[in-house]
């Protein structure tokens, strides 16, 4: 095929994602020179429609951003009033008093929100700045300089057949360049992956960890309703099994977020992350909490876990990793949102010092030292032996060790060092013959569902006639060595049905729907062969969150 001829446009920042990273960046890019050309890039269909988060906001990145956000009217609406910490059993739960937990676990000063609503309406704050913000323009390809540096992304090809190939409508797409190109993408972001092996990124860094995060919006009895109530859980269903927990948040209009995360470093391949969802929802309190109520939206996402130990060098000749698709959650805290704001905000200023000096294309060296030695590192720091301690000791030593190491950390002392991760979450993964199957109950229809009755409540859609977004390295994987020894995990570990196996014996053949994806990326990290790449579907594509 001839190489395919695309239009240039010049910017002076590129940024992909329309997410709080690359919101903030160009918002204060344009504060600090209101000349700037500056161009966002977003695949969801509008602004939003891709945001899927817990999420009780710290609004110490947005109070930095624009201070004057209440007045400006910010989607903050609720201040969380009441903080609830339970470790759940068969037999009952327990309770973790307030005052055992560290300062920095308080949520007090808080909010609940939609950060699809937030970002919403951080995009109307970067549109009055003059910033130019193009949903449905997916971002497909990495478009390097002379030097070997990052110039641009393609972005907006379309009309591709199934096979690849241009079709009757194709449109190729443009290239968008700038001094500096901004990767807001997002946990495991398909171009943040390419560029973190181009240039060796992760080289000095711990493996990056994840966790699988699934989240349903639900209209409750008004009645049971407690606005501005969070609650947090550990401990049942998931026991010895995994790490994780659920999280309970009551915002306005007697809604209620009910979400529940899965680590992804679990060893036996039976485990449904999904079903340990559904199976939460029937705990006693929690069912009686929602009996009565309505499911109105559902998506999944993964999580970056990793935290302080795995966050890849940040800076790359021509740009910078923004956010999640560096890995900047505090996962004790469940909260990433502050931490993107901040480092959007960060290489921010480091690009403007670099564009004011005539410079462009080379290395914000400046970036990386202000994540690292500023808030952003000072927030992860503290919590950097949380999640090891979970991986390996399991939950009681994570509650009790852990919880003394971040009491320590908070007043500077570090008796634990830095614990290291170890495996990869899909090394982490057992032959299925080490392990029992799993058996679940079956959805009731009405506080658990089944995977394709709620994957419609993510409004996801793909163009069928396009080529699968979900690349397999090797098609005979799947059934050759996936299914014999691991049971196929991909059936299970996706939360929206993407892969199965069907048919018997000689005859099983490896199926992918991927027009149910609501592009979580598990699949990416999780497959224990690594067979799975994650690319960008055309513009527009995927899930349509209404207010996630």
């Amino acid at each position: 095929m001839a190489e395919i001829e695309r239009e240039a446009m010049e910017y002076d920042v590129v940024i992909v994602g329309a997410g709080p990273a690359g919101l903030s960046a160009a918002i204060r890019l344009k504060q600090l020179d209101a000349d700037l050309n500056i161009v966002v890039l977003e695949k969801g269909s509008e602004v939003g429609a891709h945001i899927l988060s817990g999420a009780v906001l710290d609004p110490v990145g947005l109070n930095k951003l624009i201070p004057d956000w209440k007045e400006k009217g910010a989607p903050l609406n609720v201040p969380v009033k009441e903080d609830n910490f339970y470790v759940l059993g068969e037999a009952g739960h327990l309770r973790i008093p307030n005052m055992l937990m560290p300062p920095l676990m308080n949520n007090h000063g808080n909010y609940i929100v939609s950060m699809g609503n937030v970002c919403r309406w951080m995009a109307e704050q970067a549109e009055e700045m003059g910033v130019e913000i193009f949903p449905g323009m997916a971002c497909s390809e990495v478009v390097y300089g002379e030097n070997g540096e990052v110039k641009g992304v393609v972005a907006g090809e379309f009309g591709k057949n199934a096979d690849g190939t241009p079709g009757p409508s194709y449109e190729p797409g443009m290239e968008l360049h700038g001094k500096y190109v901004f990767l807001g993408e997002g946990v495991r972001g398909s171009l943040s992956k390419q560029v973190i092996a181009k240039y060796d990124l992760a080289a000095k860094s711990d493996v990056q960890k994840y966790g699988l995060g699934m989240k349903e919006i639900w209209e409750i009895d008004p009645e049971k309703h407690s606005e501005g109530t969070v609650t947090h859980t550990m401990g049942w269903p998931l026991e010895g099994n995994a790490g994780g927990g659920s999280f309970i948040y009551h915002l306005e209009n007697n809604q209620v977020y009910v979400g529940f995360v899965v680590h992804l470093n679990y060893k036996n391949p039976h485990l449904f992350p999904y079903m340990e969802f559904q199976r939460f929802k029937h705990y006693p309190q929690v069912a009686e909490l929602l009996k009565g109520g309505k499911r109105v939206a559902y998506g999944a996402r993964a999580i970056s876990e990793g935290g302080y130990q795995s966050m890849p060098q940040l800076a790359f000749p021509g740009g910078a990793l923004l956010g999640c698709a560096a890995g900047m959650v505090n996962v004790p805290r469940i909260k990433g949102n502050h931490n993107a704001m901040l480092s959007g905000m960060a290489a921010a200023e480091a690009a403007i010092e670099a564009i004011k000096a005539g410079r462009g294309g080379d290395l914000l060296d400046g970036y990386d030292e202000a994540v690292r030695k500023g808030a952003i590192g000072k927030d992860l720091k503290k919590v950097r032996n949380v999640k090891p301690l979970w991986s390996k000791y399991g939950l009681l030593a994570s509650l009790g060790i852990g919880g003394m190491d971040m009491w320590a950390n908070t007043i500077g002392i570090g008796f634990l060092g830095t614990l290291r991760h170890g495996k990869s979450d899909a090394d982490a993964t057992e032959a299925a013959s080490k392990h029992k199957e799993i058996a679940y109950p079956k959805p009731d229809g009405t506080l658990s569902f089944d995977r394709l009755t709620n994957v419609s409540f993510s409004f996801t859609n793909h163009e069928e006639s396009q080529p699968a977004h979900l690349q397999l390295t090797d098609p005979s994987v799947p059934v050759g060595i996936n299914l014999p020894t691991y049971a196929g995990p991909s059936a299970r570990y996706c939360p929206a049905g993407v892969y199965e196996f069907v048919g018997e014996g000689d005859d099983t053949k490896f199926q992918i729907n991927f027009q149910n994806c609501v592009h979580c990326k598990t699949c990416d990290i999780k497959d224990p062969s690594q067979n799975i790449t994650w690319t960008v579907p055309q513009g527009g594509d995927g899930p349509n969150y209404p207010n996630m």
